[in-house]
């Protein structure tokens, strides 16, 4: 992830043409990216928290299905968690290339935008990460249908973005392995 931020900078002080919108994106995607981390262990907090007051409970079987409902909630929210980090890992690999292949003085500037619609794409999803996070963590309880709604929503938004993150990651490779066949 680091290595991204610094081959987009390196990009943006190299290319003397570029507007000043694209050195401020990099800036853009950092923040928003140690905000989602903020917010994140906020809610991790709150559901410790929440984990503490089901040991409270004086009903065995209601402590029970509490606790299941909160690891099933950590569960989802892990599965997506996970799936940006495999993105994020193949990302950094597929940015690895590109630097290597600037290098060699062939043109990636085709891989070079997918690859930042790709880091639009994550911190949607991260966001929206952190969104089904603090809803998660507002109650122990059955969700109201509105939050039942919301959380549908939320929920399909991410896996669209995503896929659209996963999509444009097998096109900038497309365009790599065909800016390579025409150079060579």
């Amino acid at each position: 992830m680091a290595f991204a931020i610094f081959t987009n900078v390196a990009k943006a002080q190299t290319d003397l043409t570029a507007d000043t919108s694209a050195l401020n994106q990099p800036i853009n995607l950092v923040n928003a990216q140690k905000q989602n981390e903020t917010m994140r262990a906020e809610m991790k907090v709150k559901m410790d928290a929440l984990k503490d007051s089901i040991k409270n409970e004086k009903d065995k079987t209601k402590a029970k299905i509490k606790e299941a409902i909160i690891t099933g909630r950590e569960n989802a929210l892990g599965r997506f968690d996970t799936v940006i980090e495999k993105t994020n890992s193949l990302k950094d690999r597929i940015n690895d290339q590109i630097s290597k292949l600037k290098t060699r003085g062939i043109d990636v500037g085709d891989a070079e935008n997918l690859m930042a619609t790709v880091e639009t794409k994550l911190t949607e999803a991260q966001t929206k990460i952190v969104e089904v996070n603090t809803l998660f963590s507002d109650s122990i309880d059955v969700l109201s249908a509105e939050d039942k709604t919301n959380l549908k929503t939320l929920t399909e938004d991410i896996q669209n973005l995503l896929n659209d993150a996963h999509d444009a990651l097998n096109n900038t490779v497309k365009s790599l392995k065909d800016t390579i066949k025409t150079k060579i």
